[in-house]
Protein backbone atom coordinates (compact mmCIF):
# COMPACT_ATOMS: atom_id res chain seq x y z
CA UNK A 1 0.00 0.00 0.00
CA UNK A 2 1.10 3.40 -1.02
CA UNK A 3 2.39 5.99 1.87
CA UNK A 4 -0.38 8.58 2.29
CA UNK A 5 2.09 11.44 2.27
CA UNK A 6 3.54 11.97 -1.52
CA UNK A 7 7.19 12.00 -1.26
CA UNK A 8 9.46 14.19 -3.70
CA UNK A 9 7.82 13.83 -7.64
CA UNK A 10 10.03 10.92 -9.46
CA UNK A 11 10.63 10.53 -13.03
CA UNK A 12 9.21 7.16 -14.44
CA UNK A 13 11.19 5.96 -17.91
CA UNK A 14 9.05 3.45 -19.58
CA UNK A 15 11.64 2.22 -21.93
CA UNK A 16 13.92 1.36 -19.38
CA UNK A 17 11.23 -0.40 -17.66
CA UNK A 18 10.61 -2.33 -20.46
CA UNK A 19 13.34 -3.97 -21.10
CA UNK A 20 12.82 -6.63 -18.55
CA UNK A 21 9.35 -7.32 -19.94
CA UNK A 22 10.55 -10.12 -22.13
CA UNK A 23 12.08 -11.77 -19.52
CA UNK A 24 9.09 -11.65 -17.46
CA UNK A 25 11.10 -9.67 -14.81
CA UNK A 26 8.47 -6.90 -14.75
CA UNK A 27 5.38 -6.79 -16.97
CA UNK A 28 2.80 -3.80 -18.39
CA UNK A 29 0.53 -4.69 -15.95
CA UNK A 30 2.83 -4.13 -12.94
CA UNK A 31 4.27 -1.39 -14.46
CA UNK A 32 0.32 0.52 -14.78
CA UNK A 33 -0.33 -0.98 -11.26
CA UNK A 34 2.29 1.27 -9.81
CA UNK A 35 1.16 4.22 -11.95
CA UNK A 36 -2.19 3.88 -10.44
CA UNK A 37 -0.76 3.64 -6.92
CA UNK A 38 0.93 7.10 -7.69
CA UNK A 39 -2.28 8.13 -8.80
CA UNK A 40 -3.91 7.50 -5.65
CA UNK A 41 -1.32 9.23 -4.16
CA UNK A 42 -0.75 12.63 -6.15
CA UNK A 43 -3.94 12.58 -7.87
CA UNK A 44 -5.65 14.57 -4.81
CA UNK A 45 -3.32 16.73 -4.14
CA UNK A 46 -2.08 18.05 -7.98
CA UNK A 47 -5.41 17.48 -9.78
CA UNK A 48 -3.95 16.76 -13.24
CA UNK A 49 -6.57 14.70 -14.36
CA UNK A 50 -10.00 15.43 -16.10
CA UNK A 51 -11.09 11.85 -16.28
CA UNK A 52 -9.76 8.39 -16.86
CA UNK A 53 -10.73 5.39 -18.23
CA UNK A 54 -8.68 2.57 -16.03
CA UNK A 55 -10.74 -0.49 -16.65
CA UNK A 56 -9.71 -0.17 -20.28
CA UNK A 57 -6.40 0.85 -19.18
CA UNK A 58 -5.88 -2.10 -17.06
CA UNK A 59 -7.71 -4.52 -20.00
CA UNK A 60 -4.96 -2.94 -22.36
CA UNK A 61 -2.25 -3.84 -19.82
CA UNK A 62 -3.11 -6.90 -19.63
CA UNK A 63 -2.81 -7.94 -23.29
CA UNK A 64 0.34 -5.88 -23.39
CA UNK A 65 1.62 -8.72 -20.84
CA UNK A 66 0.55 -11.42 -23.18
CA UNK A 67 2.50 -9.69 -26.21
CA UNK A 68 5.49 -9.32 -24.40
CA UNK A 69 5.42 -13.27 -22.68
CA UNK A 70 4.94 -14.30 -26.45
CA UNK A 71 7.56 -12.00 -27.71
CA UNK A 72 4.98 -9.99 -30.23
CA UNK A 73 4.99 -6.53 -28.77
CA UNK A 74 3.44 -3.90 -30.71
CA UNK A 75 6.16 -1.61 -30.79
CA UNK A 76 8.56 -0.74 -28.17
CA UNK A 77 6.07 1.37 -26.10
CA UNK A 78 3.71 -1.29 -25.88
CA UNK A 79 1.76 -1.09 -22.47
CA UNK A 80 3.20 2.63 -21.77
CA UNK A 81 0.71 4.07 -19.52
CA UNK A 82 -0.15 8.06 -21.34
CA UNK A 83 -2.13 10.49 -20.90
CA UNK A 84 -3.71 12.87 -23.87
CA UNK A 85 -4.30 16.64 -23.22
CA UNK A 86 -8.05 17.23 -23.10
CA UNK A 87 -7.89 19.47 -26.22
CA UNK A 88 -7.16 15.93 -28.21
CA UNK A 89 -9.91 14.35 -29.14
CA UNK A 90 -10.38 10.28 -27.45
CA UNK A 91 -12.89 8.17 -28.64
CA UNK A 92 -13.53 6.82 -25.01
CA UNK A 93 -13.49 9.93 -22.98
CA UNK A 94 -14.87 13.43 -23.72
CA UNK A 95 -12.86 16.23 -25.13
CA UNK A 96 -13.96 19.34 -23.42
CA UNK A 97 -11.28 21.84 -23.84
CA UNK A 98 -10.79 23.54 -20.11
CA UNK A 99 -14.23 24.90 -20.87
CA UNK A 100 -17.75 24.87 -19.30
CA UNK A 101 -19.38 25.35 -23.08
CA UNK A 102 -17.71 21.73 -23.96
CA UNK A 103 -18.59 19.85 -20.81
CA UNK A 104 -19.50 16.26 -21.85
CA UNK A 105 -18.82 16.95 -25.44
CA UNK A 106 -17.10 13.36 -27.53
CA UNK A 107 -16.60 13.33 -30.66
CA UNK A 108 -16.77 10.01 -30.92
CA UNK A 109 -13.46 9.43 -32.42
CA UNK A 110 -9.59 9.26 -31.61
CA UNK A 111 -6.99 12.12 -32.91
CA UNK A 112 -5.01 10.75 -35.73
CA UNK A 113 -1.81 11.02 -32.74
CA UNK A 114 -4.19 9.13 -30.34
CA UNK A 115 -5.48 6.16 -32.79
CA UNK A 116 -1.28 6.23 -33.76
CA UNK A 117 -0.60 5.54 -29.94
CA UNK A 118 -3.54 2.61 -29.33
CA UNK A 119 -2.21 1.09 -32.43
CA UNK A 120 1.64 1.15 -30.99
CA UNK A 121 0.22 -0.70 -27.72
CA UNK A 122 -0.22 2.29 -25.30
CA UNK A 123 -2.39 2.73 -22.74
CA UNK A 124 -4.94 5.86 -22.47
CA UNK A 125 -4.98 6.30 -18.86
CA UNK A 126 -7.12 9.63 -18.85
CA UNK A 127 -7.28 13.08 -20.19
CA UNK A 128 -5.18 15.54 -18.86
CA UNK A 129 -5.87 19.15 -17.80
CA UNK A 130 -5.58 22.03 -19.88
CA UNK A 131 -6.53 25.68 -19.26
CA UNK A 132 -9.49 26.63 -21.20
CA UNK A 133 -8.91 26.43 -25.07
CA UNK A 134 -5.23 25.64 -24.22
CA UNK A 135 -4.88 29.28 -23.94
CA UNK A 136 -4.03 31.31 -20.25
CA UNK A 137 -6.81 30.59 -18.00
CA UNK A 138 -5.53 27.96 -15.25
CA UNK A 139 -8.32 24.89 -14.51
CA UNK A 140 -6.53 24.01 -11.09
CA UNK A 141 -3.43 21.74 -11.89
CA UNK A 142 -0.98 22.65 -9.09
CA UNK A 143 2.79 21.60 -9.25
CA UNK A 144 3.92 18.72 -7.54
CA UNK A 145 7.27 19.77 -6.54
CA UNK A 146 5.00 22.61 -4.55
CA UNK A 147 1.60 22.86 -4.69
CA UNK A 148 1.31 26.47 -4.06
CA UNK A 149 2.87 26.82 -7.54
CA UNK A 150 1.96 26.85 -10.59
CA UNK A 151 2.89 23.72 -12.89
CA UNK A 152 2.38 26.30 -16.00
CA UNK A 153 0.41 26.01 -19.03
CA UNK A 154 -1.44 24.83 -21.13
CA UNK A 155 -0.49 21.15 -20.90
CA UNK A 156 -0.71 21.64 -16.79
CA UNK A 157 -1.86 17.83 -16.03
CA UNK A 158 0.66 16.33 -18.52
CA UNK A 159 3.33 17.76 -17.31
CA UNK A 160 2.41 17.22 -13.76
CA UNK A 161 1.26 13.92 -13.92
CA UNK A 162 4.73 12.73 -15.83
CA UNK A 163 6.68 14.40 -13.42
CA UNK A 164 5.21 12.05 -10.46
CA UNK A 165 5.41 8.97 -12.53
CA UNK A 166 1.88 8.12 -12.67
CA UNK A 167 2.67 8.36 -16.67
CA UNK A 168 5.55 8.17 -18.77
CA UNK A 169 4.63 10.46 -21.32
CA UNK A 170 1.88 12.53 -22.12
CA UNK A 171 0.67 14.42 -25.20
CA UNK A 172 0.29 18.48 -24.87
CA UNK A 173 0.24 21.19 -27.57
CA UNK A 174 2.37 24.22 -28.10
CA UNK A 175 1.80 27.68 -29.60
CA UNK A 176 3.16 30.09 -27.42
CA UNK A 177 4.75 28.15 -24.72
CA UNK A 178 2.26 25.14 -23.56
CA UNK A 179 5.15 22.26 -23.71
CA UNK A 180 8.23 23.39 -22.89
CA UNK A 181 7.28 25.64 -19.81
CA UNK A 182 5.32 23.51 -18.11
CA UNK A 183 7.85 20.93 -18.48
CA UNK A 184 10.44 22.77 -17.21
CA UNK A 185 8.60 24.18 -14.01
CA UNK A 186 7.53 20.66 -13.17
CA UNK A 187 10.96 18.88 -13.97
CA UNK A 188 10.46 16.62 -17.12
CA UNK A 189 11.18 16.50 -20.41
CA UNK A 190 9.35 18.54 -23.07
CA UNK A 191 9.54 18.27 -26.74
CA UNK A 192 7.99 20.80 -28.62
CA UNK A 193 8.46 19.67 -32.86
CA UNK A 194 8.81 21.53 -36.11
CA UNK A 195 5.44 22.70 -37.23
CA UNK A 196 3.66 20.28 -39.12
CA UNK A 197 5.95 17.01 -37.66
CA UNK A 198 3.41 15.31 -35.98
CA UNK A 199 -0.09 14.64 -37.63
CA UNK A 200 -2.63 17.33 -35.53
CA UNK A 201 -6.17 16.15 -36.84
CA UNK A 202 -7.91 15.84 -34.48
CA UNK A 203 -6.23 18.58 -31.92
CA UNK A 204 -8.62 21.88 -31.13
CA UNK A 205 -4.92 23.79 -30.82
CA UNK A 206 -4.58 24.06 -34.49
CA UNK A 207 -3.17 27.59 -35.40
CA UNK A 208 -0.60 27.72 -37.62
CA UNK A 209 1.96 27.93 -35.27
CA UNK A 210 0.41 25.15 -32.89
CA UNK A 211 2.57 21.96 -32.47
CA UNK A 212 1.70 18.19 -30.75
CA UNK A 213 4.12 18.32 -27.91
CA UNK A 214 5.07 15.12 -26.09
CA UNK A 215 6.10 15.23 -22.12
CA UNK A 216 7.56 12.85 -21.03
CA UNK A 217 10.08 10.91 -18.37
CA UNK A 218 13.05 10.70 -20.81
CA UNK A 219 14.53 11.73 -24.18
CA UNK A 220 14.36 7.90 -25.26
CA UNK A 221 10.61 7.93 -24.42
CA UNK A 222 9.71 11.16 -25.79
CA UNK A 223 11.43 10.51 -29.20
CA UNK A 224 9.86 7.25 -28.97
CA UNK A 225 6.42 8.76 -28.71
CA UNK A 226 7.09 10.88 -31.93
CA UNK A 227 8.59 8.16 -34.03
CA UNK A 228 5.29 5.98 -33.51
CA UNK A 229 2.89 8.37 -33.83
CA UNK A 230 4.59 9.44 -37.25
CA UNK A 231 5.58 6.20 -38.47
CA UNK A 232 1.19 5.53 -37.95
CA UNK A 233 -0.03 8.44 -39.25
CA UNK A 234 2.30 10.89 -40.63
CA UNK A 235 2.91 14.98 -39.98
CA UNK A 236 0.32 17.80 -41.12
CA UNK A 237 -1.14 16.91 -44.27
CA UNK A 238 0.65 16.95 -47.46
CA UNK A 239 4.00 17.13 -45.12
CA UNK A 240 6.91 14.57 -44.56
CA UNK A 241 6.53 14.72 -40.86
CA UNK A 242 9.07 14.22 -38.38
CA UNK A 243 12.25 12.57 -39.63
CA UNK A 244 15.18 10.03 -37.89
CA UNK A 245 15.99 6.83 -36.64
CA UNK A 246 13.57 4.44 -34.84
CA UNK A 247 14.83 5.17 -31.91
CA UNK A 248 16.64 7.79 -29.47
CA UNK A 249 19.41 9.82 -32.14
CA UNK A 250 22.93 8.68 -30.71
CA UNK A 251 24.11 11.20 -28.13
CA UNK A 252 25.66 14.07 -30.51
CA UNK A 253 28.70 16.88 -29.14
CA UNK A 254 27.92 19.57 -30.81
CA UNK A 255 30.78 21.82 -32.30
CA UNK A 256 29.36 25.21 -31.85
CA UNK A 257 26.03 26.69 -29.88
CA UNK A 258 24.59 29.95 -30.07
CA UNK A 259 23.15 31.56 -26.52
CA UNK A 260 20.36 33.30 -26.99
CA UNK A 261 18.91 35.65 -24.24
CA UNK A 262 15.48 36.61 -25.68
CA UNK A 263 13.51 38.67 -24.63
CA UNK A 264 12.97 36.94 -21.77
CA UNK A 265 15.88 37.61 -19.90
CA UNK A 266 15.29 40.62 -18.39
CA UNK A 267 12.44 38.96 -16.39
CA UNK A 268 14.80 35.84 -15.60
CA UNK A 269 16.17 35.46 -12.00
CA UNK A 270 19.27 35.93 -10.87
CA UNK A 271 19.93 32.85 -10.00
CA UNK A 272 18.38 31.27 -13.45
CA UNK A 273 21.00 33.29 -15.03
CA UNK A 274 23.49 32.09 -13.17
CA UNK A 275 22.54 28.35 -13.55
CA UNK A 276 22.47 29.24 -17.36
CA UNK A 277 26.09 30.89 -17.56
CA UNK A 278 27.76 28.08 -15.43
CA UNK A 279 26.29 25.65 -18.22
CA UNK A 280 28.12 27.89 -20.49
CA UNK A 281 30.87 27.82 -18.54
CA UNK A 282 30.83 24.03 -18.67
CA UNK A 283 30.50 23.97 -22.18
CA UNK A 284 33.51 26.19 -22.88
CA UNK A 285 35.36 23.77 -20.56
CA UNK A 286 34.26 20.69 -23.06
CA UNK A 287 35.69 22.96 -25.92
CA UNK A 288 32.29 23.49 -27.44
CA UNK A 289 32.28 27.36 -29.33
CA UNK A 290 30.08 29.17 -27.64
CA UNK A 291 28.39 32.34 -30.02
CA UNK A 292 26.10 35.48 -28.48
CA UNK A 293 24.97 38.47 -29.29
CA UNK A 294 28.63 40.05 -28.59
CA UNK A 295 30.17 37.75 -30.87
CA UNK A 296 27.93 37.26 -33.97
CA UNK A 297 26.36 39.66 -36.07
CA UNK A 298 23.62 37.19 -36.98
CA UNK A 299 22.88 36.29 -33.44
CA UNK A 300 23.08 40.03 -32.56
CA UNK A 301 20.45 41.00 -35.16
CA UNK A 302 18.13 37.56 -34.25
CA UNK A 303 17.82 38.64 -30.79
CA UNK A 304 16.92 42.33 -31.44
CA UNK A 305 14.23 41.18 -33.99
CA UNK A 306 13.07 38.44 -31.39
CA UNK A 307 12.12 40.99 -29.18
CA UNK A 308 8.90 41.41 -30.09
CA UNK A 309 7.97 37.74 -30.88
CA UNK A 310 5.39 37.12 -28.06
CA UNK A 311 3.05 40.05 -29.62
CA UNK A 312 3.50 39.04 -33.01
CA UNK A 313 2.88 35.56 -32.09
CA UNK A 314 -0.09 36.25 -30.30
CA UNK A 315 -1.29 38.54 -33.25
CA UNK A 316 -1.07 35.77 -35.60
CA UNK A 317 -2.89 33.06 -33.22
CA UNK A 318 -5.08 35.70 -32.84
CA UNK A 319 -6.33 36.63 -36.20
CA UNK A 320 -6.74 32.51 -37.15
CA UNK A 321 -9.00 32.01 -34.21
CA UNK A 322 -10.91 34.65 -34.12
CA UNK A 323 -13.88 33.43 -35.61
CA UNK A 324 -13.86 30.63 -33.22
CA UNK A 325 -13.86 33.22 -30.14
CA UNK A 326 -16.56 35.17 -31.65
CA UNK A 327 -18.77 31.88 -32.03
CA UNK A 328 -18.32 30.83 -28.37
CA UNK A 329 -18.53 34.24 -27.12
CA UNK A 330 -22.01 34.56 -28.94
CA UNK A 331 -23.15 31.04 -27.95
CA UNK A 332 -22.32 32.06 -23.85
CA UNK A 333 -19.97 35.17 -23.06
CA UNK A 334 -20.81 34.62 -19.42
CA UNK A 335 -19.12 30.87 -19.92
CA UNK A 336 -15.83 32.02 -20.82
CA UNK A 337 -13.16 33.94 -18.67
CA UNK A 338 -12.14 37.57 -18.82
CA UNK A 339 -8.96 36.57 -20.04
CA UNK A 340 -10.49 35.27 -22.83
CA UNK A 341 -12.59 37.76 -23.87
CA UNK A 342 -10.40 40.25 -23.19
CA UNK A 343 -8.08 38.62 -25.86
CA UNK A 344 -10.86 38.25 -28.21
CA UNK A 345 -11.44 42.06 -28.18
CA UNK A 346 -8.21 43.50 -28.37
CA UNK A 347 -7.55 42.03 -31.55
CA UNK A 348 -10.92 42.09 -33.18
CA UNK A 349 -10.35 45.04 -35.56
CA UNK A 350 -7.30 43.02 -36.88
CA UNK A 351 -7.44 43.35 -41.21
CA UNK A 352 -6.43 40.35 -43.58
CA UNK A 353 -3.74 43.10 -44.66
CA UNK A 354 -2.74 43.21 -40.88
CA UNK A 355 -2.54 39.24 -40.91
CA UNK A 356 -0.96 39.53 -44.24
CA UNK A 357 2.19 41.51 -43.41
CA UNK A 358 2.29 39.71 -40.23
CA UNK A 359 2.68 36.45 -41.25
CA UNK A 360 5.56 38.22 -43.76
CA UNK A 361 7.35 39.18 -41.01
CA UNK A 362 7.49 36.06 -39.28
CA UNK A 363 8.87 34.47 -42.84
CA UNK A 364 11.39 37.00 -42.38
CA UNK A 365 12.17 35.93 -38.84
CA UNK A 366 12.29 32.44 -40.00
CA UNK A 367 14.68 33.12 -42.72
CA UNK A 368 17.18 35.16 -40.64
CA UNK A 369 17.21 32.25 -37.72
CA UNK A 370 17.77 29.66 -40.29
CA UNK A 371 21.43 31.79 -41.60
CA UNK A 372 22.42 29.87 -37.90
CA UNK A 373 22.14 26.72 -39.20
CA UNK A 374 25.61 26.88 -41.22
CA UNK A 375 27.35 28.17 -38.41
CA UNK A 376 25.65 26.54 -35.53
CA UNK A 377 24.65 22.91 -34.41
CA UNK A 378 21.77 24.81 -31.88
CA UNK A 379 20.68 27.39 -29.62
CA UNK A 380 20.50 27.33 -25.47
CA UNK A 381 18.79 29.43 -23.44
CA UNK A 382 16.66 29.51 -20.70
CA UNK A 383 12.95 27.40 -20.72
CA UNK A 384 11.66 29.89 -18.02
CA UNK A 385 12.52 32.81 -16.22
CA UNK A 386 12.89 30.77 -13.27
CA UNK A 387 11.46 28.03 -11.19
CA UNK A 388 7.74 27.85 -11.32
CA UNK A 389 5.68 31.08 -9.83
CA UNK A 390 4.00 31.18 -6.60
CA UNK A 391 -0.11 31.27 -7.02
CA UNK A 392 -2.93 29.15 -8.86
CA UNK A 393 -3.95 32.23 -11.13
CA UNK A 394 -1.17 32.77 -13.26
CA UNK A 395 0.53 29.98 -15.55
CA UNK A 396 3.83 31.75 -15.67
CA UNK A 397 6.06 34.33 -17.91
CA UNK A 398 6.39 32.24 -21.72
CA UNK A 399 9.08 34.67 -22.97
CA UNK A 400 11.49 32.35 -22.94
CA UNK A 401 9.35 29.45 -25.24
CA UNK A 402 7.89 31.93 -27.52
CA UNK A 403 10.76 32.05 -30.31
CA UNK A 404 10.74 28.41 -31.22
CA UNK A 405 6.96 28.56 -31.62
CA UNK A 406 7.37 31.68 -33.74
CA UNK A 407 9.71 30.18 -35.82
CA UNK A 408 8.22 27.17 -36.30
CA UNK A 409 11.53 24.94 -34.94
CA UNK A 410 11.97 22.29 -32.54
CA UNK A 411 12.47 23.12 -29.05
CA UNK A 412 13.67 20.70 -25.96
CA UNK A 413 13.26 21.50 -22.07
CA UNK A 414 15.83 19.22 -20.20
CA UNK A 415 15.41 18.86 -16.45
CA UNK A 416 18.86 20.13 -15.77
CA UNK A 417 18.38 23.24 -13.55
CA UNK A 418 17.01 23.59 -10.21
CA UNK A 419 15.96 27.20 -8.32
CA UNK A 420 14.96 28.17 -5.55
CA UNK A 421 14.23 24.17 -4.42
CA UNK A 422 12.11 24.13 -7.93
CA UNK A 423 12.70 22.79 -11.23
CA UNK A 424 14.18 24.66 -14.46
CA UNK A 425 14.56 23.69 -18.15
CA UNK A 426 17.57 23.90 -20.06
CA UNK A 427 15.95 24.64 -23.59
CA UNK A 428 17.48 23.32 -26.53
CA UNK A 429 16.30 24.78 -30.18
CA UNK A 430 17.21 23.50 -33.49
CA UNK A 431 16.56 23.97 -37.01
CA UNK A 432 13.49 23.67 -39.11
CA UNK A 433 12.52 20.18 -39.56
CA UNK A 434 16.28 18.68 -38.15
CA UNK A 435 14.68 17.62 -34.91
CA UNK A 436 16.76 14.16 -34.82
CA UNK A 437 19.89 16.42 -34.17
CA UNK A 438 18.36 18.59 -31.73
CA UNK A 439 17.27 15.22 -29.89
CA UNK A 440 21.25 14.11 -30.28
CA UNK A 441 22.58 17.47 -28.98
CA UNK A 442 20.25 16.76 -25.87
CA UNK A 443 21.29 13.66 -25.61
CA UNK A 444 24.93 14.79 -25.14
CA UNK A 445 23.74 17.38 -22.86
CA UNK A 446 21.76 15.54 -20.63
CA UNK A 447 24.46 12.92 -20.21
CA UNK A 448 27.35 15.75 -20.17
CA UNK A 449 25.76 17.87 -17.90
CA UNK A 450 23.81 15.23 -15.61
CA UNK A 451 24.99 11.78 -16.05
CA UNK A 452 22.32 10.56 -17.27
CA UNK A 453 19.15 10.56 -19.68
Amino acid sequence: MPSTEPAKPVLRPYLAAARGFASGAQTPRQFLERSLELFELWEPRIGAFVCTNLPKARAAADASTERWRAGTPLSPIDGMPIGIKDIIETVDMPTQMGSPLFAGWRSEKDAASVRALRDAGALVLGKTVTTEFAASEPRGTRNPWNTAHTPGGSSSGSAAAVAVGVLSAALGTQVIGSTIRPASFCGCIGFKPSVNALNREGSHDYQSQSCTGILGASLEDVWQIAHEIVTRVGGDAGTPGLQGPESLPPAAKPRRLAVLETAGWDSASVAAKQQLNECVMRLKFAGIEIRTRTNDDTVAALETDLLNAAELSHRCNAFETRWFLRSMRERDSDALSRAMLDRARRYEDMTLADHRADLKERARLRSLYNELAADCDACITLAAPSGAPEGLSFTGNPEFAVPASLLGVPALSLPLFEVYDMPLGLQVIGFFDRDAEAFAIANWLMASLKGGR
